[in-house]
């Protein structure tokens, strides 16, 4: 079942695939995935594994950490549309919420400890840093606000680096 959702959401993309669809893709009927799942929102998010494959910061120079986390991140959206969906269905619901916590617990968390300078911190100081990105995410790939999909990379990476930077690596205020 997982594995036709998996194909069904490359395919067709997270709004047009139909549980109808995933449930005869995978020889069962719709309402067993229903039984599982709940929801389409609750499939996906069981469905979907992202590995955010973040850059090991402890061997970058500390000065460099907000701009190479900006800039992974900018890569990783660009190339991966089972993102702008994930976010999408994590700012809907439940389900996709859950997967979302778990996507920055289990790997945006151990990245920021590799740099935080206080480790009480860190939980805080990547969540500020997630603020960043998934604001520029939601509004660039999922809501397309003209002034913000016309901003170049580089413009991006020059407008969001120093406060990814600050957040993970600055004194506490």
């Amino acid at each position: 079942m997982l594995a036709a959702a998996r194909e069904r959401f490359a395919a067709d993309g997270y709004e047009r695939a139909t549980i109808r669809a995933i449930a005869r893709d995978a020889r069962i009927d719709p309402s067993m995935v229903m039984r599982y799942y709940g929801t389409k929102e609750g499939l996906f998010a069981a469905a979907v594994s992202v590995d955010l494959k973040l850059p090991d910061l402890g061997f970058l120079p500390r000065e460099e950490v907000g701009r190479a986390l900006v800039t992974h991140f900018l890569e990783l959206w660009e190339a991966n549309e089972e993102l702008t969906a994930l976010l999408r269905v994590g700012a809907a619901g439940q389900a996709g919420a859950e997967r979302m916590q778990g996507i920055f617990r289990e790997q945006l968390l151990p990245v920021a400890r590799q740099v935080c300078p206080d480790p009480e911190q860190v939980p805080a100081r990547a969540a500020l840093s997630a603020t960043q990105l998934l604001g520029l995410a939601l509004t660039r790939y999922v809501l397309r606000l003209p002034s913000a999909v016309d901003l170049t990379r580089e413009e991006i990476v020059a407008w969001l680096a120093p406060t990814v930077q600050r957040y993970l690596t600055a004194p506490h205020p």
